[in-house]
C-alpha cells in the first residue's frame, strides 16, 4: 500500500519579531541603553502636527531605531505573526483593510516608535473591525520586503494577509 503525503499544509509556526531583524540590528538593539517611552498623558503636545504621529521623537536615537534593513530570506515566505494593530484604511463597511502590525501594544501612542523593520504593513482585502488597538492579532499571509511610508510611520515589510484573527486566550 502506497502512502501519500498529506496535501493539507501544516500549520505555520509563529514567526518571532526578532527574526525580522538582520543580525547587526538585533545586536545593536540588545546593546542599546534603555530609552524613554513617553505617552500622550505625559506630553500634552504629542498630537501637534509637527511631532508626526508614530514618527514623533524628541530624542536623538541610535541609528538602529530608524533601520529599514531586512532579512532577504524572509521575502515571499508564508508566516504567522502576532502583534497589535495600528488602523490605517477602512472599507465602506468600516472594516480595516490596511493597518500596521507592531510588536507591542500602544506603539501608535508611544514615543519612540519601533524601527521600520519592526513595523509591518498588513493588507487584508476582506477587512476586519479593529475596535481595540490593545487586542492582539494573529496575521497569516505572505511576507514581502517592501518599504512603505505614510504620515504615521515607515514599514520595511508588508504582509498580504490571508487570515487575520483576534488572539484568544
Amino acid at each position: 500500500m502506497l502512502l501519500l503525503a498529506s496535501t493539507v499544509p501544516a500549520a505555520l509556526e509563529e514567526t518571532d519579531w526578532l527574526e525580522l531583524l538582520p543580525e547587526s540590528d538585533l545586536q545593536a538593539l540588545l546593546d542599546m541603553p534603555e530609552i524613554s517611552h513617553n505617552t500622550p498623558e505625559a506630553d500634552s503636545s504629542f498630537y501637534a502636527p509637527e511631532r508626526g504621529g508614530l514618527r514623533a521623537s524628541g530624542e536623538d536615537l541610535p541609528a538602529v531605531m530608524y533601520s529599514a534593513q531586512t532579512v532577504p530570506e524572509l521575502d515571499g515566505r508564508a508566516i504567522l505573526l502576532g502583534g497589535y494593530p495600528v488602523p490605517l484604511e477602512s472599507n465602506g463597511k468600516g472594516n480595516f483593510v490596511e493597518f500596521f502590525l507592531v510588536p507591542y501594544p500602544g506603539a501608535c501612542i508611544h514615543v519612540p516608535p519601533p524601527p521600520p523593520n519592526q513595523i509591518v504593513l498588513v493588507r487584508y482585502p476582506q477587512g476586519m473591525p479593529l475596535e481595540d488597538i490593545y487586542a492582539p492579532l494573529w496575521v497569516e499571509g505572505t511576507l514581502n520586503i517592501e518599504l512603505s511610508s505614510n504620515e504615521l510611520a515607515d514599514a520595511a515589510y508588508t504582509i498580504a494577509a490571508d487570515k487575520v484573527e483576534l488572539v484568544e486566550y
